[in-house]
């Protein structure tokens, strides 16, 4: 279908399908973009023309007194009123800055709103990061799907296809260990509420742990996660863990009580449906995009304006009965704001199969978080959107994504994975041994 104009996609010269037989970084003049009319992280510097994004300054990087990771972050901008309410009354004349879901769930449901704040560009890095991202914009390649010498920040901060860009979402700025308990809630089509899984999730990002190099990456993981689950009951005591790595390959492994033994997962991934969720969705939507990407042929679509979720420090303020809704998370609790997105676009693959014909996905261009995934079935139907839940993680720095809620459009179901209730919030900590991300760790701290 032919985009018109109102869209304000600024189409790139070289938009290209993101498989390629092998692709090296940019050169060292643009490169040098990075220090000039781009931020270090490769987003653009200056703010739109209108003065609704604003120029990015340094991002956000004030701690507040007393704060320790792991504590509930404050909301800087608590005291700020919505600029623009937008509801199925009035979704046409926003219908621009919005994706194909949000306007779904506009038209559909007199209830839904997104509640636009003024624009914050907060996002930032340590310096180390910053550094390591000027050398993977000339150092980086792309083999096929695969990474190569990559380390310590987003690996294409100049992105020419629709793999680089999705693969800058999977290695977005994120301290190297982190320790974050969770729930996921299922909200049935009838607004029933339950626990698929609760538990803690310890994260280990090599990646982006300071003081290694493209070739420590190499040889092992970029990501690991062991799952810990405590609830339901039935369930507690079962763990999970996997390792993902550059050359887009995916580990994983289970521990279940009454089998009481370690064997591998390989399901752990694509369009499985994801039991941690009760099977709502499925695997590699979490997070917007979480796995492997082979199964599609990834193209840049463009650069647009966007309203998207973003510093959602004060949605987590809240207990976890205020912010899950009947149909989806309470939107009086989320923020959204203007910000320029890539939007890239994924066809399976001739070869390959997916119950998903299609994928749209939206990717800030600050953080590189990926804000919002949408999925179409095999007759062009639009299916599951994913909503990501950035935070302010001002103590790393970062934008720092890991909650988020996935709906079933043609079930009216949904799931809902959060931290609210919990006593920690995401806290970031000292780098866990590497054996507790062995089959080995797994059998010493399986229950017996």
């Amino acid at each position: 279908m032919r985009r018109t104009p109102k869209f304000a996609i600024v189409t790139l010269a070289l938009t290209v399908c993101g498989y390629t037989s092998a692709f090296a970084g940019v050169s060292a003049e643009e490169a040098g973009k990075l220090k000039s009319e781009l931020t270090p992280l490769g987003a653009e510097k200056a703010g739109n023309k209108d003065g609704t994004i604003p120029a990015w300054t340094g991002g956000y990087t004030t701690v507040p007194a007393g704060y320790k990771s792991g504590d509930k972050r404050i909301d800087p901008f608590a005291s700020e009123q919505p600029v623009v309410v937008i509801t199925g009354a009035n979704v046409a004349q926003y219908a621009d800055k919005l994706d194909e879901a949000t306007i779904a769930l506009l038209k559909k449901y007199t209830d839904y709103k997104v509640k636009v704040f003024p624009t914050h560009r907060t996002a930032a890095a340590p310096q180390w990061v910053y550094d390591e991202t000027f050398k993977n914009a000339t150092r980086t390649k792309l083999e096929g799907y695969k990474v190569k010498n990559a380390y310590g920040g987003p690996p294409f901060p100049i992105p020419k296809s629709g793999t680089e860009v999705l693969w800058n979402h999977l290695l977005r700025v994120a301290p190297g260990s982190t320790s974050w308990p969770f729930r996921s809630y299922v909200v049935d089509s009838s607004g029933t509420v339950s626990v698929g899984t609760g538990g803690q999730n310890d994260i280990q990002r090599p990646y982006y742990m300071k003081g290694k190099s493209p070739e420590d990456i190499d040889k092992g993981f970029f990501m690991a996660v062991r799952q810990t689950v405590t609830e339901p009951a039935v369930r507690a005591g079962e763990l999970l863990m996997f390792q993902d790595k550059l050359d887009n390959t995916r580990s994983s492994w289970q521990y279940l009580v009454g089998q009481r033994r370690v064997r591998r997962a390989p399901s752990i991934c694509c369009d499985t449906p994801n039991f941690v969720n009760s099977g709502v969705d499925f695997f590699d939507e979490g997070f917007v995009f979480f796995g492997p990407m082979d199964r599609y042929d990834w193209k840049i679509v463009g650069k647009r304006e966007m309203y998207i979720p973003y510093n959602m420090n004060g949605f987590f303020l809240k207990s976890e009965k205020e912010v899950t809704g009947k149909h989806f998370a309470n939107p009086e609790h989320i923020r959204w704001e203007l910000h320029r997105v890539w939007e890239i676009e994924g066809t399976v693959r001739a070869g390959e199969r997916d119950v998903r014909a299609r994928r749209k996905i939206y990717v800030d261009e600050d953080s590189w978080v990926g804000v919002i995934g949408n999925t179409f079935d095999a007759q062009g139907t639009l299916w599951h959107h994913t909503m990501a839940f950035s935070i302010l993680m001002f103590e790393f720095p970062a934008v720092y994504m890991q909650n988020m809620q996935t709906l079933d459009l043609l079930k009216g179901s949904y799931t809902l994975t959060i931290h609210n209730d919990q006593k920690k919030h995401q806290q970031i900590v000292d780098p866990y041994p590497d054996g507790i991300y062995t089959p080995e760790g797994m059998v010493n701290a399986g229950v017996r």
